[in-house]
């Protein structure tokens, strides 16, 4: 029951209690300590609004592998702190493989990502290498988590 509702949230977080209910087949009240249960747990983290990129002229995807000068852990928090810090940064993954961490970017256009690269990226600390590749087009995108 509890993954029903995690699956109804998922595609429509703005639906009342009594149309969730409906919809998993539970009533209100039922469905309600479900879901605040659910919330105090910590399986439902946030309710937020996913906004449209191109409405907000957000319209450049820049995915960025960095490397590091070393692995130490101070290197490692330092650029996490500071690359959390960065507003055009929508992502950032530790990484196994050639880059120690993928950042996913976004900015208006080529120029604001060279913007967004000189004020931001390249100071980052303990950086010793960056390659940024440029999405032509996003294919699929979700939030929704296979449940």
């Amino acid at each position: 029951m509890d993954l029903a509702i995690l699956r109804a949230l998922q595609r429509n977080g703005r639906m009342t209690n009594a149309e969730l209910s409906d919809k998993v087949h539970l009533s209100p009240s039922a469905c309600h300590r479900r879901v605040q249960r659910l919330e105090q747990s910590g399986a439902i983290r946030n309710y937020v609004a996913l906004l449209n990129p191109r409405a907000v002229s957000l319209v450049t995807t820049v995915f960025v592998e960095i490397r590091l000068s070393g692995q130490a852990d101070e290197i490692l928090d330092a650029f996490e702190k500071a690359v959390a810090r960065v507003p055009d940064v929508l992502e950032c993954h530790l990484m196994a493989g050639t880059a120690d961490y993928l950042l996913k970017v976004v900015a208006r256009d080529s120029e604001d990502f060279a913007r967004i690269h000189r004020q931001h990226l390249a100071r980052l600390p303990g950086v010793a290498q960056m390659q940024s590749s440029f999405a032509l087009k996003t294919v699929f995108k979700t939030t929704a988590l296979p449940l």
